[in-house]
């Protein structure tokens, strides 16, 4: 018997208004060439943070909180951390297929596609076909769709065989 889940993580973080803060911007383990740099105590990557999120609502153990904030007080702030001990959670479970939806005014996310879906397959060990990734502008109806941050949604598909 094959049992199946699903697992939905969501995140979102303001860009840094003082345009001097000289902080990546990294999503979905990528670094993207830009002015803009997202608040967190973290390297802020929205992507990671939610895929992350859906692997806890999968397992039941949650990381982004309680453990990645201990992480981060002491030093360790790249989110791939975060994602390794979701992944650590798992059991018996394996991704089948990750989706990804990304509102965002900017910056503009369909250049960099094809480079955060290796990045996601690498980091989650499934093939480049398993990782979809869409994006919205959001059309300005949100904070986010006024060019003031980047929100995810990231749903996660897990199969494990049951004997």
């Amino acid at each position: 018997m094959v049992k199946i889940k699903t697992g939905l993580g969501l995140d979102s973080h303001r860009f840094h208004e003082d345009p001097s803060i000289n902080k990546p911007l990294i999503l979905g383990g990528v670094n993207f060439e830009s002015e803009l740099s997202l608040k967190g105590n973290s390297d802020a990557d929205v992507v990671l943070h939610a895929i992350t999120d859906a692997i806890s609502s999968i397992t039941g153990n949650t990381i982004i909180g309680a453990k990645a904030d201990e992480l981060c007080q002491k030093g360790i702030t790249d989110s791939r951390e975060y994602l390794k001990l979701a992944l650590a959670d798992f059991g018996d479970y394996s991704i089948s297929h990750v989706a990804i939806a990304l509102e965002c005014h900017q910056p503009k996310i369909d250049p960099m596609v094809e480079t955060m879906r290796i990045s996601i397959a690498e980091l989650l060990g499934i093939a480049f076909s398993d990782v979809g990734i869409t994006a919205t502008s959001g059309e300005g109806l949100t904070d986010v769709g006024r060019g003031l941050g980047i929100h995810c949604t990231a749903i996660v598909t897990a199969v494990a065989v049951a004997i």
